[in-house]
């Protein structure tokens, strides 16, 4: 199939806006390289299959995962977290937009952006799968308020970024770590005040028994991967726990168990390739 007329027949899975600074997801500047058909191609289909899925789910709001580093060596599945909600098409209908926090070309510093399945699907993906919770419809209603108020919606987001930051750290913070104290600012009753901050995100999170993935990183990996890359960065671990190796972090695998051992949404669905 001519991925190009592939595109334009699935141009509503499209959308994305800028929220703060140009992302790129942790691809490199320097040397962009331009999509193989097939890779399109796949990431487009994977992004209708999941529409017609939400769509059928009965779901306005989503916690959507995708696959995109291979992280089997810590036993996790998916890599990146972004929310996904309906929004109106000013025609009676609706689109679905994912907003989420991305890294910039590798660089420390990431942004929000909000993108149709198409976009999301498309980046660089090591294994074609999506992964979605529904959350209860109490928990929707509340996100989907909060979704639709931008500043708001984006008034958590830190731009310091690791890709292990430390779980209840405040000096950087990854995506997923993002996405779920967002969902904090739309629970949490004492997080309504125009200046919600992230250690009481953090706080609501502990107090509903989130527990972060725990990876075993050592000290010679550890050394390798802050000298090489600019995004990951361990200073912020607690010395105890970073000298035992126990690295501290929000993953997608730990925010789909937790769901619904917390009441707040479903069990994980996936959809295969």
């Amino acid at each position: 199939m001519n991925y190009f007329k592939h595109f334009c027949a699935v141009a509503v899975l499209a959308g994305a806006v800028l929220l703060s600074p140009l992302a790129h997801a942790g691809r490199s500047c320097a040397a962009p390289q331009p999509p193989r058909a097939e890779t399109v191609e796949r990431g487009l289909k994977l992004a209708e299959r999941t529409l017609k899925a939400l769509d059928n789910s009965g779901a306005q709001v989503v916690l959507l995962a995708r696959a995109g580093q291979d992280l089997g060596k810590y036993g996790l599945r998916y890599s990146h977290l972004g929310l996904a909600y309906q929004q109106s098409d000013g025609h009676g209908g609706h689109v679905w937009r994912v907003l989420h926090k991305l890294n910039q070309c590798g660089t420390a510093e990431s942004a929000i952006y909000r993108q149709g399945l198409g976009e999301f699907f498309l980046d660089d993906l090591w294994r074609f799968e999506a992964a979605w919770v529904v959350p209860t419809p109490d928990v929707q209603r509340r996100l989907l308020a909060l979704l639709q108020d931008e500043p708001r919606a984006i008034s958590l987001h830190h731009k310091p970024y690791s890709m292990v930051s430390y779980a209840w750290g405040l000096k950087y913070q990854q995506s997923n770590q993002w996405a779920i104290e967002t969902l904090a600012l739309a629970m949490a009753p004492e997080m309504t005040a125009k200046r919600a901050t992230r250690a009481q995100a953090q706080a609501w999170l502990q107090g509903q028994g989130y527990q972060p993935s725990v990876l075993k990183i050592g000290a010679v990996t550890r050394l390798g991967a802050r000298v090489s890359a600019a995004n990951v960065a361990f200073d912020d671990h607690p010395n105890e726990k970073r000298f035992a190796d126990r690295i501290e972090t929000v993953t997608v695998d730990s925010v789909f168990a937790w769901m619904p051992r917390a009441g707040l949404g479903q069990a994980p669905v996936a959809l295969a390739p």
